[in-house]
């Protein structure tokens, strides 16, 4: 049997099995996709887990991605992998900035340090996870630095402050307008041959 039959089959197999708590179910670059609502997800990584055709027990990953022009912006996506079958899936749930995704950290105790990490970078919000605080960003920072709407230049900016002898935050300076470069600065080119730069302006 090939692959592609196989995976097929397989899509129809959890069809069956999950029917209704599924929203979508599909095969995209050769691994299977399930959208469930937020109140099934549990339930479905359970089953993932412990079903005999099934057996998603190594966890890989948990990633948030932002749509800001959607009203549920974000896609919780968990990636799991099947050694017993060597097939792996995709899992993803909607949610919004108030809406409470269940922690996956019941099912997969791995997951805690991927939820936290999603949290700091999106501030999507887990419920019943042991541990919920940021993990890369400082504790003191100012909205999430992953979502779309985050400024690029960011908020502050952290220096070492060598007469406070400590970390310092201030607001951020930039040297010259943030969309109006110079295109005449040595940086961006020049219209001037540089010494050294004879044969090569040529």
């Amino acid at each position: 049997m090939s692959n592609e039959q196989a995976l097929e089959d397989f899509k129809l197999y959890l069809t069956e099995r999950l029917g209704d708590g599924i929203d979508d179910i599909s095969i995209s670059y050769g691994e299977l996709a399930l959208s469930v609502p937020v109140d099934r997800l549990i339930a479905t990584l359970t089953f993932l887990r412990d079903d005999d055709l099934c057996r998603f027990v190594s966890f890989i990953d948990i990633s948030g991605v932002d749509y800001p022009e959607r009203a549920k912006r974000f896609d919780v996506v968990y990636q799991f992998l099947s050694p017993r079958h060597n097939r792996r899936i995709r899992v993803k749930v909607q949610a919004d900035e108030n809406t409470q995704v269940p922690s996956a950290t019941g099912v997969y105790p791995g997951a805690e340090w991927y939820e936290r990490e999603a949290y700091d970078m999106y501030g999507i919000l887990f419920s019943g996870h042991p541990d919920l605080r940021r993990i890369l960003t400082d504790y003191g920072f100012d909205g999430y630095p992953l979502r779309k709407d985050f400024p690029l230049t960011g908020f502050v900016e952290v220096r070492y402050d060598d007469e406070l002898k400590r970390v310092v935050y201030q607001p951020v300076e930039l040297r010259q307008e943030f969309r109006n470069f110079d295109f005449l600065s040595p940086w961006e080119g020049t219209d001037y041959v540089l010494p050294g730069d004879e044969k090569a302006k040529q």
